[in-house]
């Protein structure tokens, strides 16, 4: 198992990700990670490129259906190169009403334009390594012209790794078929990897003839620790209130119905629907913190991590931020644990 860290998802990277991917590398995590939500997930990346020379460099997520697999294609390539072959291309679908509301973009059979996106972008990478003629024909993706005037031409790390992002069955099943890494929702439990997501995972590497290993599992998991027991009871506290966001949502609820919390989600999300944010809490129960949250001492969260998703996830983020100098004794001890 590989500890990753995250780029914090309310911070703008940009004036910061020189320090922070110095400081994260120093420490010796495994992966950089930046999400797609205030800010670009790619700019950052080049920064952190120049920062470091072992860490791997990833989207978790970039939002895919919004961008064309040529503009995608062109920007994972350039990071590959640049990065000399660190950069990990982590994709997401996005859910319909930010897809056609907020991007103005087209939303329709989300696994299915997946697959065809993912094709098309191998495809273009092929045509750019090989000069053989670009000639792509999906469903949903078409891309027939490449011109030595647009060409980027080939890198020495052409194999570029794509994640795919996902909570229910479909996308996991996509991923098994022709991803290298599959990206769990941080709503997850020991529980719902084991039952839902790996079979699928695999049953879709099976229709594909290949080995499920070759899609890794990558996740965050919530976490309740602390040097004392008031930094521990914020925790609790911030921890109980993303559970209960993320379990209003409707297409997080197959997490809740592997473990009869079906009911649950539905209050959750009633509330969610009349702006009822701080009662939402309160429906979140001790049993449910315990499932969602893995709670130790500093000196044991490592191996209570380990206890819990070893054979279940490949690389590990805690869904905490990291801030370059601060506590840097509990995140080596952290790598060393988990990493052992």
């Amino acid at each position: 198992m590989l500890l990753d860290v995250t780029v914090p998802v309310d911070a703008n990277p940009l004036p910061t990700m020189a320090e922070f991917a110095r400081a994260a590398e120093a420490i010796g995590f495994a992966a950089i990670w930046t999400p797609e939500t205030g800010h670009n997930p790619f700019l950052p990346l080049v920064t952190a490129a120049e920062q470091t020379n072992r860490v791997a460099l990833g989207t978790a997520v970039a939002i895919a259906f919004p961008r064309s697999p040529m503009v995608t294609a062109q920007i994972a390539w350039d990071l590959a190169a640049y990065s000399e072959g660190r950069f990990i291309l982590g994709l997401g679908t996005q859910v319909k009403a930010h897809i056609e509301r907020r991007f103005s973009s087209t939303w329709d059979a989300p696994v299915a334009r997946m697959r065809d996106y993912i094709g098309a972008l191998r495809a273009i990478w092929q045509s750019w390594q090989t000069g053989a003629r670009l000639n792509y024909r999906g469903s949903h993706y078409q891309h027939t012209l490449m011109t030595p005037f647009f060409s980027p031409g080939p890198i020495v790390h052409p194999d570029i790794p794509i994640y795919l992002a996902g909570v229910n069955s479909g996308l996991a099943q996509l991923a098994g078929e022709c991803c290298d890494g599959f990206h769990a929702h941080p709503l997850n439990s020991a529980r719902y990897l084991s039952e839902v997501l790996r079979p699928q995972i695999a049953a879709g590497a099976a229709q594909a003839g290949r080995d499920p290993s070759a899609c890794a599992i990558a996740g965050s998991t919530f976490v309740i620790s602390g040097p004392d027991q008031a930094t521990t009871e914020r925790m609790r506290a911030f921890v109980t209130q993303q559970i209960a966001f993320y379990s209003s949502t409707p297409s997080y609820r197959p997490v809740l119905e592997c473990h009869g919390w079906a009911e649950i989600g539905e209050q959750l999300s009633q509330l969610a629907a009349q702006q009822r944010w701080s009662e939402m809490g309160g429906l979140i129960s001790p049993e449910m913190i315990q499932t969602f949250a893995i709670e130790a001492p500093p000196e044991r969260l490592g191996s209570a991590i380990r206890e819990r998703f070893d054979g279940l996830i490949d690389r590990i983020a805690l869904y905490m931020p990291f801030v370059p100098g601060q506590h840097s004794d509990f995140w080596r001890l952290l790598v060393q644990q988990i990493q052992a």
